[in-house]
């Protein structure tokens, strides 16, 4: 027998005989008829576990993920308010059901079982995913997720405080509101958490405003591990910034009391507190999880035992609320619009093809002020002495430097943030001078954590921010790839596009820097990105490319809501000649402000029969290759596609019109490399021939070897000479 069902039939046997587990006596603010509706909500949660198990037996269903024995959580959320954004633990159902009662419109039993049965009528998610979550009810959606929600939640709570400093055109959290995000007593140890609430604790302790609300629903098990008895509360009650509270999940009355002391600490003070509520699983992990193999039957059968909804009866009646005969009506009318709903929804369509599936990938635009740019009196005054030299040629950092002062004096609304960023003005000098020009809250020097770093990026753009996150070298984005696999790039997927988090991730990578670093800081793939769906990759080779691609990339976001990484190549940032030493043929004059590079938009140089397909030091090296060809008597083109995803096919296949061969350079690693996806295009598109230069499958070396794993000039122009003669 389904323990579902085991619990369904004590929890009837032990009304009408009035065995109630034992417990404190009901107490605190709460008034009958709101306890009354906590209740009427925990309700619907627990029959929505039970209906999403009989749906899936039926194969009508396809989540089975519960929370049951969370049923605790419905009193925080009428312990916070409907606008205060919600980060949700995937066992958070009677949150949800508790937040749909006090928003007119919302039916929180139609739209849960829309979601089990993966229908595309599913008003969250489109039938792409089960996922808690609502626009009305200011819950982005979640699945199941380790933890991976806690550091977007730290930068929603985060741009609360920094938009009444600066009000994006966009803004949707309210001033005086706050945010929550709840997790479980296992993934309160992953790494990801740990960063997130360290952050937190960070920020707080130096007094900047961050109100934000950390729910640890603790039930003592992340699947069949068993968490120490006392970790959770030994673990953060005392850390530095951080206002630990506790309480008894099991008892609304008392849950709705901490939560709403720890709620009003935190909008009272900005401040983040730590709310720990000690609960239990029933049914295990989920429908497929068989909990006798690694439980003993007595343990799982003392949390059944404690069934939290046993233990609301019992408060209720003794408050003189609400008897229990009238408490198992409520109950019972619970299961039975469950089951007439259910019969409903699995009627209703889902969804068939690929491109339905795929139709929120993209997010759909949004209407922005359009503005005309800064005035060259406010540009001047920001520039400084640098204005002087804005007609002169300049390296790719002077260039994108002064590309990013334009933005940000255009639009408000972005905010960088990353390691060094601020005062140092990076690492490679990029963002020099722009916390003297914009001031430290748009130039947020973070602390030492990739996953924050992103995170704070994400939950800023749910507040109509545009970030601009730095990741100081590309292997550090490994640290923190899942926030953009796994929460940026998802959030529309997975909201059917009601939801976005735009930014522009900026990340210093590739190789070629002589002498220095070695692999960590010379990493040369983006595998990593490349097969993140939705996710726009743009790699500039020049800087007056580079410029006009940083405005393209904000646009992307600002106007379409767009994830876009920009990869900069560390090796270009200083580079000023090309042919000779001292030659300058690298330096570039600054495009005015009005220009930039469409996406998909390719460069093209020369018009020779062989081309040469690359980017970033690709073209540098192509390009030094291209002059040693000529004297050869053999003319090239050079094609630098600047945007890596979505790959321009267009304009690629537009480039190698008159071309005769295609040489495709790469500076990353040959396997998972553009190149691979270049080869299968050519092949499938195109009658030219074609090969390849890469890299070889190797890390990058610290001195004198550093390129000797990559394309060279010489190497190019080798391969080129060969290819060309070749029949």
């Amino acid at each position: 027998m389904d323990r579902a069902d085991i619990v369904d039939k004590a929890f009837r046997d032990r009304i009408a005989t009035g065995d109630f587990p034992t417990g404190h006596p009901a107490g605190g603010p709460l008034g009958d008829a709101d306890a009354i509706d906590i209740f009427r909500a925990q309700c619907l949660s627990r029959n929505l576990d039970r209906r999403s198990r009989k749906m899936q037996a039926d194969g009508q269903g396809y989540y089975t993920i519960g929370s049951s024995g969370h049923e605790g959580m419905a009193a925080v959320a009428a312990a916070l308010r409907v606008t205060d954004m919600a980060f949700l633990h995937y066992r958070d159902g009677a949150f949800q059901t508790m937040r749909s009662t006090q928003v007119p419109g919302v039916d929180p039993t139609r739209d849960m079982l829309l979601s089990f049965a993966a229908s595309s009528e599913d008003p969250i998610s489109g039938g792409r995913h089960k996922v808690l979550g609502s626009k009305a009810l200011a819950i982005p959606p979640q699945t199941s997720t380790i933890a991976s929600h806690l550091p977007k939640a730290v930068g929603a709570a985060y741009s609360i405080g920094l938009a009444q400093r600066h009000p994006p055109e966009l803004q949707n959290l309210a001033k005086d509101g706050i945010v929550m995000c709840s997790f479980g007593d296992a993934s309160s140890n992953h790494s990801t958490a740990q960063g997130a609430i360290n952050s937190a604790c960070w920020t707080s302790y130096q007094s900047a405003p961050l109100p934000l609300l950390f729910v640890c629903e603790d039930n003592g098990i992340g699947i069949s591990t068993r968490t120490p008895r006392g970790w959770v509360a030994a673990n953060y009650s005392a850390k530095p910034g951080l206002k630990y509270f506790c309480a008894d999940g099991l008892d609304l009355y008392d849950t709705y009391r901490v939560a709403k002391e720890a709620a009003d600490y935190v909008r009272r003070h900005r401040k983040p507190a730590f709310l720990h509520i000690t609960l239990v699983r029933l049914y295990g992990h989920a429908g497929s999880d068989l909990q006798q193999t690694y439980l003993k039957k007595d343990v799982f059968e003392g949390w059944e035992a404690d069934d939290p909804l046993l233990h609301s009866v019992r408060l209720l009646a003794d408050k003189g609320a609400l008897n229990p005969s009238h408490a198992l009506e409520i109950y019972q009318k619970s299961e039975d619009d469950c089951a007439r709903v259910a019969a409903e929804v699995i009627k209703r369509p889902r969804l068939k093809t690929a491109s339905d599936v795929m139709a929120s990938i993209v997010p759909p635009s949004r209407v922005c002020t359009q503005t005309n740019g800064p005035s060259q009196e406010a540009r001047q005054a920001a520039f400084g002495p640098d204005f002087r030299q804005l007609d002169t040629p300049q390296s790719m950092s002077r260039l994108l430097n002064w590309a990013l002062t334009d933005l940000m004096l255009e639009h408000n609304e972005i905010v960088m943030m990353g390691e060094d960023i601020g005062r140092k003005g990076g690492v490679y000098g990029v963002t020099q001078k722009l916390v003297d020009r914009f001031g430290a809250d748009r130039m947020i020097d973070t602390l030492l954590d990739e996953q924050s770093i992103l995170g704070l990026a994400i939950g800023m753009a749910h507040n109509g921010f545009v970030p601009m996150p730095e990741i100081q070298f590309l292997a550090y984005l490994h640290n923190a790839e899942d926030q953009l696999r796994g929460e940026a790039a998802t959030l529309p997927f997975f909201s059917n596009g009601q939801f976005s988090n735009p930014m522009v991730v900026r990340v210093a990578g590739l190789g070629y820097q002589k002498g220095f670093g070695g692999h960590f800081h010379n990493d040369n793939s983006l595998a990593v990105l490349r097969d993140i769906p939705g996710v726009i990759i743009a790699c500039p080779s020049r800087g007056d490319d580079a410029a006009k691609m940083m405005r393209e990339c904000v646009r992307l976001a600002r106007e379409e809501n767009r994830v876009v990484v920009m990869i900069e190549p560390i090796a270009l940032y200083p580079m000023r000649d090309l042919a000779t030493d001292k030659d300058s043929g690298w330096l570039c004059h600054y495009p005015s402000p009005d220009q930039r590079i469409s996406l998909g938009d390719v460069g093209v140089e020369g018009d020779g029969p062989l081309a040469i397909l690359t980017y970033g030091n690709g073209r540098y090296l192509s390009t030094q290759a291209s002059i040693d060809l000529h004297t050869k008597g053999i003319e090239t083109r050079v094609i630098d596609m600047r945007w890596l995803a979505p790959l321009p096919i267009e304009g690629i296949l537009a480039s190698l019109e008159g071309a005769e061969k295609v040489l495709i350079v790469d500076e990353c690693r040959r396997t998972g490399s553009q190149s691979e996806a270049l080869m299968a295009l050519l092949h499938e598109q195109s009658d030219l021939p074609h090969m390849r230069i890469a890299a070889e499958d190797s890390f990058i070396a610290t001195g004198p070897a550093y390129a000797a794993t990559m394309p060279s000039r010489a190497s190019i122009a080798q391969v080129a000479e060969r290819f060309w003669k070749e029949s």
